[in-house]
């Protein structure tokens, strides 16, 4: 029986940056003390239309990377969400801001389960140390400016203000979709040493077009489309797509890594910003289009050169498909109002194939 190769662009970009680094890589040192092989300056660009950005070369924990993006869009920075909900990928850096400031009582430290038990059913444990410090949820969300002197003058006693970028962002696109100052950032200099861990994914930035009337049209008829009517015939359809509240604009996103945990980190930062851009299209009705990572230092750990060769030789399944499921959201608020009632349930994942697990140590 002869083998169908399955057109999958982007875990064949993955495989490829994989090789790179391997082949082209300098050894150097790093802060967790594993080590690195390590490149600079690379690209990684998706179309949304070729499917969702979850890879297949190794089997993913989407539930676990849902989890996370909601996190940042809550606001939030305690674990304490991301722990009820199954996600402990920064039980880690909680864990060693904990165990470094409480060295001095070494007898009296919890290991790292009874520290998470602790995080599950103490609140005020919780609330102590499970912080991280204003990371990203706190950027995005609340980014903290001084309050100005009229504002002093009329809320006495209220020396800060915040501003919620991601609120601002969608605003912008409703009203001034061709603007070049659609960014967010989450590089707050001044707080750098209030965080457990500095953003490695530091900022994004979001890019609009006009859809043509062919790619409406599609968008309308299903994929495979074309139309074939007379003059007379496109302008009664133009009705007929407005009618249908069809996108008549295309977006797309490009994030900004400056360090980068290729084997682990670097596939959920895709799926990530790639269901981003899903969320913020579905608000301001606009087609996900194109999805672009710009990548700094793009360094294999060490204890992940085995596992990393292991899924350079897998084949690539199809891409999946991502339904968000907004039945039981309010029609009446915008999706970012009622971000604190969305669940990770409302984001159904279709049709994925994959390899199998690949388990490798996280370095914190």
């Amino acid at each position: 029986m002869k083998l169908i190769e399955i057109e999958n662009n982007l875990d064949k970009q993955y495989q490829r940056l994989l090789e790179n680094i391997l082949e082209k890589g300098t050894k150097k040192d790093d802060r967790t003390g594993t080590g690195t092989i390590s490149v600079f300056g690379r690209q990684i660009r998706h179309s949304m239309s070729e499917g969702f950005p979850l890879l297949t070369t190794k089997k993913m924990a989407f539930r676990t990377m849902v989890t996370e993006l909601l996190w940042f869009l809550r606001g939030d920075t305690n674990i304490r969400y991301l722990v009820d909900n199954g996600c402990n990928i920064w039980n880690g850096d909680a864990y060693k801001n904990y165990a470094a400031k409480t060295s001095m009582d070494v007898d009296g430290q919890y290991t790292m389960d009874e520290f998470i038990n602790k995080i599950k059913t103490d609140d005020e444990f919780a609330k102590k140390w499970g912080e991280l410090g204003p990371v990203y949820g706190a950027q995005w969300k609340k980014w903290k400016r001084p309050s100005t002197r009229e504002e002093k003058i009329t809320e006495p006693g209220i020396y800060h203000k915040y501003i919620d970028q991601i609120q601002n962002l969608i605003n912008e696109l409703k009203t001034n979709p061709d603007s070049r100052r659609l960014m967010v950032n989450a590089w707050n200099v001044g707080e750098l040493d209030q965080m457990v861990l500095p953003p490695c994914h530091y900022g994004f930035q979001v890019y609009t077009r006009e859809l043509t009337f062919d790619e409406r049209y599609k968008l309308y008829m299903g994929k495979n489309a074309k139309y074939n009517g007379n003059a007379y015939g496109k302008i009664s359809t133009l009705d007929i797509l407005d009618d249908a509240d069809i996108p008549t604009r295309a977006i797309s996103l490009m994030w900004n890594q400056r360090s980068v945990d290729t084997f682990l980190g670097l596939p959920f930062n895709i799926a990530s910003y790639g269901l981003l851009l899903m969320i913020i299209a579905k608000e301001v009705n606009m087609m996900p289009d194109e999805l672009i990572g710009n990548l700094g230092d793009i360094h294999i750990y060490k204890n992940h050169i085995e596992q990393a060769r292991q899924q350079i030789r897998n084949i690539p399944f199809e891409l999946p498909n991502v339904i968000i499921n907004d039945e039981f959201w309010n029609p009446d608020m915008g999706t970012f109002e009622q971000i604190d009632h969305i669940e990770v349930d409302d984001f159904l994942l279709e049709g994925y194939q994959s390899h199998g697990k690949i388990k490798a140590p996280l370095s914190n």
